[in-house]
C-alpha cells in the first residue's frame, strides 16, 4: 500500500490536477486523495498544498517527490525483473521521443513490441531540454533524441541514425530543373512555416543560419511536422523537415523536397537509458534490441527528385 500512496504522490506532482492524476492511476479522486493522506499521516508531513484545487507541493512534499519516484521506478523494475526471463518481459515502458525523432520511431517501437509481445509502450512527446531532466526523475524509461544541442550525462546510448534536412515547397521557382538541392542561404528566403524555438529541429535551424550569419524570419510557427505538412500543401509555404518524414508522406505533384546543401548539416539521433545500476529490465531491453537493429540510416536514402508542375 505504501508504494501506491507514493504512485498517487508522483501522479499528482506530473499532472498538476487531482483528476487527471486519478484517471491515469485508474481509481477514482477520493481514493487517490485518501491515499495521499494516508501517506501524509504516515510520514507525519504535509505533501500537498490543497485548495479547491492542486496548487503545488510543499516544500516536504518537493523532497519526498525526489526519492518517491526512484522508489516507484525501482518498484517497477523489480515486477519487471520478477516477470520472468527477458522472452517473457511484461509491463509498461515510457519511451519519450523529440520531434525529429517522431517519424521513424514507430520502426524502433513497431520491432520492440513484435519481439516482447507482453510489453506495453507509452510514445511520450518531449519538448528540447527535457531529455535529461524526466530520466534523471525516472519518469521515462527511455528516450530517443538528438545530442548534438544537449549532450546527456548519466546515460547508456544506443545510436540509431543519422538524420539531415530537407525543404519541402510549392515554390514555382523549385519545380524547374531536376537538381533537387538548395543552399540553407537560400532556403531562408523562403516564405516559411517552421517549427517552434522549443524544439529540437528548429534549434538546429537557427543554429545553421546563426553560423552562417543569415536571419531568417518564419511566417507561421506551428507545434509538430504534420501541421507544417498542412501549411505547405495548403498555403503556398516551406518547410524544413528532417529527411526522414518525407518517407512518412507521399509527395503530390507541385510539391518539391529539396536537399539541404552549405552545409549539410546531420544530427546524430539515438537511443538513451538512465545508468542506474541495475537497469530497469524493460528499458534495457530496448537498449539491447536497437543495438542489435541494422537498419539502413534514413539519412542515406536519396532525396526525391521534386515534382514537376
Amino acid at each position: 500500500m505504501f508504494v501506491r500512496q507514493l504512485q498517487y504522490l508522483v501522479a499528482v506532482a506530473r499532472e498538476g490536477h487531482f483528476g487527471r492524476a486519478a484517471g491515469t492511476c485508474h481509481v477514482s479522486q477520493p481514493t487517490l486523495s485518501a491515499g495521499i493522506r494516508r501517506l501524509e499521516d504516515e510520514l507525519g508531513l504535509p505533501l500537498v498544498i490543497r485548495s479547491h484545487r492542486f496548487l503545488g507541493l510543499t516544500e516536504d512534499g518537493e523532497r519526498v517527490l525526489t526519492w518517491a519516484r526512484r522508489m516507484v521506478a525501482d518498484y517497477d523494475g523489480l515486477l519487471q525483473e520478477l516477470s520472468g526471463t527477458s522472452a517473457g518481459l511484461c509491463g509498461v515502458l515510457r519511451l519519450g521521443a523529440v520531434a525529429a525523432a517522431m517519424p521513424v520511431l514507430s520502426s524502433l517501437v513497431n520491432s520492440f513490441c513484435g519481439r516482447y509481445p507482453d510489453v506495453r509502450v507509452q510514445v511520450l512527446p518531449l519538448a528540447a531540454g527535457e531529455v535529461q531532466r524526466r530520466l534523471d526523475e525516472r519518469e521515462l524509461d527511455a528516450a530517443v533524441t538528438i545530442t548534438a544541442l544537449d549532450p546527456l550525462a548519466r546515460v547508456r546510448t544506443a545510436d540509431l541514425y543519422e538524420e539531415r534536412y530537407v525543404l519541402l515547397t510549392s515554390h514555382p521557382a523549385s519545380l524547374r530543373g531536376a537538381m533537387g538541392v538548395v543552399s540553407w542561404a537560400d532556403a531562408a528566403e523562403y516564405p516559411l512555416c517552421l517549427l517552434t524555438r522549443d524544439t529540437e529541429s528548429r534549434r538546429i535551424i537557427d543554429r545553421i543560419w546563426a553560423s552562417l550569419d543569415v536571419a531568417s524570419q518564419p511566417r507561421v510557427e506551428v507545434g509538430d511536422f504534420p501541421a507544417a505538412w498542412s501549411q505547405v500543401r495548403t498555403g503556398g509555404w516551406a518547410t524544413i523537415v528532417p529527411h526522414s518524414f518525407i518517407e512518412t508522406i507521399d509527395l503530390p505533384g507541385g510539391i518539391a523536397a529539396l536537399a539541404l546543401i552549405e552545409p549539410e548539416w546531420r544530427s546524430l539521433v539515438c537511443l538513451a537509458i538512465s545508468d542506474r545500476d541495475p537497469p530497469a529490465p524493460l528499458a534495457a531491453a530496448l537498449l539491447r534490441h536497437a543495438q542489435q537493429r541494422h537498419e539502413p540510416s534514413p539519412a542515406k536514402a536519396d532525396i526525391r527528385e521534386p515534382a514537376h508542375a
